[in-house]
């Protein structure tokens, strides 16, 4: 079966830091691209960061340009999102996905909810 599941959120205070996982299985990260989205309630989806797997280029939004950074561990198959100086408006449920120009065809995992407060 494939899969994607995401783990490392929580709730964290202004200012603090998490790091989030996605774990794949039945299928080989290292062949797609991978990018992290987050949806908070009333908003819409939106891009966070994603890695380009052929030649390991990243891209970040600019709400989070300096504060995340996003990798990809091969021999674990898993994908990581740090996140550092987090500030309340990172509060949202994240969700790491396939990206390919066929969005149909994409495997998303089940998000893991960020909550940022003091």
């Amino acid at each position: 079966q494939v899969q994607l599941v995401e783990s490392g959120g929580g709730l964290v205070q202004p200012g603090g830091s998490l790091r989030l996982s996605c774990a794949a299985s039945g299928f080989t990260l290292g062949h797609y691209n991978i990018g992290w989205f987050r949806q908070a309630p009333g908003k819409e989806r939106e891009g966070v960061s994603c890695i380009n797997s052929s030649d390991g280029s990243t891209h970040y939004a600019d709400s989070v340009k300096g504060r995340f950074t996003i990798s990809i561990d091969n021999a674990k198959n898993t994908v990581n999102l740090q996140m550092s100086l987090l500030k309340p408006e990172d509060t949202a449920v994240y969700y790491c996905a396939t990206v390919s120009p066929t969005p149909t065809r994409d495997y998303w995992g089940q998000g893991t909810q960020v909550t940022v407060s003091s």
